[in-house]
């Protein structure tokens, strides 16, 4: 260009000035707009679904988003809290990107699990660009991100075949899904943690399919009875009643998709499991004397720590009591871990004193108020309320003297525990009296081992420091006890 002289320098620019402006040029300059507003370059989302975060899940409410659309999102981020029909679980991705659309907003409920929710892009991708798919209203089958509920990497206690092992609670639920031990994964976390994408990626490798689950199974209708039965007579027609007006004192109640787990669950258990129940007094005078003891060490333990804790002991010295319902295999549990009903604005939900054989009251109680707490915050994390081999459910802080339980399965036994109250005894003198009632599965547990149970517990309850004794059977003593 320097060596060009006027003339040469003028030609030069003119001709690259005819360059720019030619028409050619002009038509592409059309055809590059057209490109840039046209979906050509919409970028394809990565779909986020509704995943299913308990074995019973089918639908969920989308409580809070803690993502917003253009934020990054790293492997182990959490994106949203869900209410399942259990509790509210919070959902993490393993995947990385930028969250890209928002198709479902807060609060929005009954979401079927596989609903598309959100978008997500790559890293580097324009997130705002993002394809919105025309049809939003069914799941799909597209494969997903990797999701699920967030996990911290801790000792996890276990019952079945995924075993004892350094892995979360969803890694557990893996495992357990397809019948794999913790040892057979090999661990790419930090200190050998489990890892969920080690787990997945086993099944992948060897094309494994998940285990069936086995539901309750409901009680066959007698064919003699069945036959016999007459259709009932048709009902006469009446007219229907006017709806209600609003204002009347009609309040309407969500049915929540907990609550119709709980009715769902609690039906096919009354239904289908053969209910049987004993009911035995226990004089805890000694155990409320325990308790004073504790209180004036300033240890803060209740009377229901002290009962979770003679439970515990008793099914140690009474193993048949302690069992669960493996499909159609009765197994006897390794671990004692006891479930308490706790009370929640959602429901009742039953968390779990894992090896509650194995910890002091004092560590009981500390547990019993963490776990009760979080339930009714609905903070619970799933191995923290599924599982569990024997429950307890007590009343008497209500004034309830006595009641009985439905059992809750797998599990074969509940524990029914009313309020104290001062009586007078054969001899006449004032004690405390506790009953107790025992609903167990009489498909799995016999009479006299349900009888042993009772008794082992009554013995425990009213002289408490036998719970520093080891663990070792109690026989009645009576004539008739080996034809119950």
């Amino acid at each position: 260009m320097a060596g060009l002289g006027g003339r040469g320098a003028g030609i030069l620019y003119h001709n690259l000035h005819r360059l720019t402006y030619s028409p050619v040029v002009k038509l592409n300059h059309i055809y590059a707009a057209a490109f840039h507003s046209s979906s050509l370059l919409n970028v394809e989302g990565l779909p986020i679904k509704m995943p299913s975060l308990s074995p019973t899940m089918v639908e969920g409410k989308i409580i809070k988003w803690l993502k917003e659309e253009g934020d990054p999102i790293q492997p182990g981020d959490v994106l949203c809290d869900i209410q399942t029909d259990k509790a509210v679980v919070s959902m993490d991705i393993e995947e990385e990107g930028i969250m890209a659309k928002i198709l479902v907003g807060e609060d929005s409920k009954d979401i079927k699990v596989g609903t598309l929710i959100a978008l997500m892009v790559n890293e580097g991708e324009d997130w705002k660009s993002v394809e919105i798919p025309q049809d939003l209203s069914e799941p799909t089958s597209d494969s997903p991100p990797t999701v699920t509920q967030v996990e911290t990497p801790v000792q996890a206690a276990t019952t079945g075949s995924a075993g004892h092992g350094n892995y979360g609670p969803s890694v557990r639920m893996l495992l357990e899904q397809y019948g794999l031990m913790a040892g057979q994964v090999p661990s790419s976390g930090p200190h050998g943690v489990l890892l969920k994408g080690d787990v997945l990626r086993l099944i992948k490798e060897k094309n494994l399919t998940p285990k069936p689950l086995d539901p309750v199974p409901l009680p066959a209708v007698p064919a003699i009875a069945a036959a016999v039965a007459a259709p009932p007579p048709a009902a006469p027609v009446v007219s229907a009643p006017p709806p209600p007006v609003e204002g009347q004192g009609y309040t309407d109640i969500e049915l929540t998709s907990m609550r119709r787990t709980i009715a769902k669950r609690l039906t096919q258990s009354k239904g289908g499991i053969a209910h049987s129940y004993g009911t035995l007094e226990c004089f805890v005078d000694k155990l409320l004397a325990l308790r004073k003891e504790y209180k004036s060490a300033g240890i803060g333990v209740s009377v229901n720590d002290l009962i979770i804790k003679a439970v515990a002991v008793a099914l140690t010295r009474c193993p048949e009591m302690n069992c669960v319902w493996k499909g159609d295999q009765l197994t006897l549990a390794n671990e004692v871990d006891v479930s308490i009903a706790v009370a929640t604005p959602a429901g009742l939900i039953t968390p779990i004193v894992r090896g509650a054989d194995t910890i002091g009251v004092e560590e009981i109680a500390k547990r019993v108020r963490d776990l009760a707490a979080r339930a009714r915050e609905n903070k619970l994390k799933l191995d923290e309320f599924q599982g569990g081999t024997f429950t307890i459910s007590n009343l008497g802080m209500f004034g309830i003297s006595e009641f009985s339980a439905i059992i809750n399965p797998p599990q074969c036994g509940i524990l029914a525990v009313g309020g104290s109250k001062p009586v007078l005894d054969e001899y006449g003198e004032l004690r405390t009296s506790m009953m107790a009632t025992l609903s167990y599965d009489r498909a799995a547990v016999d009479d006299h081992i349900a009888a042993t149970f009772l008794n082992t517990l009554k013995d425990i309850l009213e002289e408490p420091k036998t719970m520093l004794l080891g663990s070792f059977s109690r026989t009645i003593d009576h004539p008739l006890a080996a034809l119950l």
